[in-house]
């Protein structure tokens, strides 16, 4: 832990402001998963380690978790030690700035896990000038909890993943159509987790019409997950009656699941600006080629997430659609960030190489226009882990 005294007095001990971190952590997962702020926790310490007062964010509109803390304190919190997942903010939005509020109660210290990446930070500095010691202690579960958001924060947008199951010869599917097992359990169970780790997942109307997934998150047993994504279906079409994502559009009881929502358009950047306005900070593309290549050409792929699986078909659809490239120096190169065994199959995390974005990887930008269909009149194969 490092910092600068900047007031006099007791401050609470090490190992209290380590065991109020994770309480904060805890505390600040009781937020809301899709909002368009991130998930904070905070703790007021007395000097001696005592437990004061505690807060989280309840989501946009609510008050910020310092806010929260200091209010059940009281007069209590002059003097105390506050322990806060994310750099308290110092930005006037649709509440007052937490450092002001952190000062004016007379907080003598401050610890803070996660520095903020966005024109609210500056807490920090606000917090010094004023006399308040401030400390930074890093915390993985605080990192953690604000990764998307910080992420969506410096991108502008939702981060992107463009997840791909396929064979050895890159297909993903065979030349009938079929396409239910490619990838092993171990796979699939893998990629229900990353499901219930996103904000939303996305299908063309082409899947979710030849397909009629559920877009669920799942555990091996079919037991849904304790979160589940806003599932996103991209394009004009209607959904059929009847359809599991036309039920749970519907509001129908017998649904499961997350909300649905229905875009009616082709363009990539209309869909991210629809779910930032959301408060969606991660996507996860499902839809087959179609879908996962509009939004490539479109520039708006931050990661490929590929499940390998030790087979050949020969034929089928191919897990990568036309990209524009003609000749192998403009090839789209990538960085294999993570390579992992599941069962027989690998999965394989990439992103595009420094320089090389996936907007890069069309050779004529022009084009893009009529390239960021996202949906088509034929059909994506089956996101098969449905």
């Amino acid at each position: 832990m490092t910092g600068t005294t900047h007031a006099p007095g007791r401050i609470a001990p090490p190992a209290a402001i380590a065991a109020a971190l994770d309480r904060a952590v805890a505390l600040a997962r009781r937020g809301p998963l899709h909002d368009p702020n991130p998930r904070v926790g905070c703790v007021l310490l007395a000097p001696d380690g005592t437990t004061l007062a505690e807060g989280h964010h309840g989501g946009a509109g609510t008050p910020h978790a310092e806010a929260a803390a200091l209010a059940a304190a009281g007069p209590a919190a002059a003097g105390a030690t506050a322990v806060v997942t994310l750099e308290p903010c110092s930005h006037h939005g649709r509440t007052p700035p937490c450092a002001t509020a952190l000062v004016e109660a007379g907080v003598a210290h401050v610890v803070y896990a996660v520095a903020d990446p966005t024109r609210a930070g500056g807490g920090a500095r606000t917090l010094t000038s004023a006399g308040v010691r401030v400390d930074h202690q890093p915390h993985p579960g605080a990192e953690d909890l604000v990764a998307d958001w910080a992420r969506a924060a410096r991108l502008g947008r939702p981060h992107v993943t463009w997840k791909v199951a396929s064979t050895l010869d890159g297909r993903v599917a065979a030349a009938d159509g079929t396409s239910r097992w490619i990838t092993s359990p171990e796979a699939r169970r893998a990629a229900h987790q990353v499901r219930s780790q996103v904000g939303a997942v996305l299908v063309g109307t082409g899947t979710a019409l030849t397909d009629d997934p559920s877009l669920t998150a799942r555990d091996a047993d079919g037991t849904l997950l304790a979160d589940q994504p806003l599932r996103v279906v991209v394009g004009e079409r209607d959904l059929p009656a009847g359809s599991a994502l036309a039920l749970a559009a519907g509001g129908a009881l017998s649904a499961e699941g997350g909300a649905v929502l229905h875009l009616r358009t082709h363009d990539p950047a209309r869909v991210l600006d629809e779910l930032r306005e959301r408060g969606v900070h991660s996507v996860l593309l499902e839809g087959g080629p179609t879908l996962g290549g509009a939004f490539w050409r479109a520039g708006l792929v931050d990661e490929l997430l590929v499940h390998l699986a030790p087979a050949l078909l020969g034929a089928g659809p191919l897990a990568v659609p036309d990209l524009g490239i003609t000749t192998i120096s403009d090839a789209a190169r990538l960085d294999l960030v993570d390579l992992t065994r599941l069962g027989p199959d690998l999965q394989l995390r990439l992103r595009p190489t420094a320089g090389g974005t996936a907007a890069d990887s069309t050779s004529d930008p022009a084009t893009s226009t009529s390239s960021t269909q996202a949906t088509s009149t034929t059909p994506d194969p089956t996101p098969q882990e449905d």
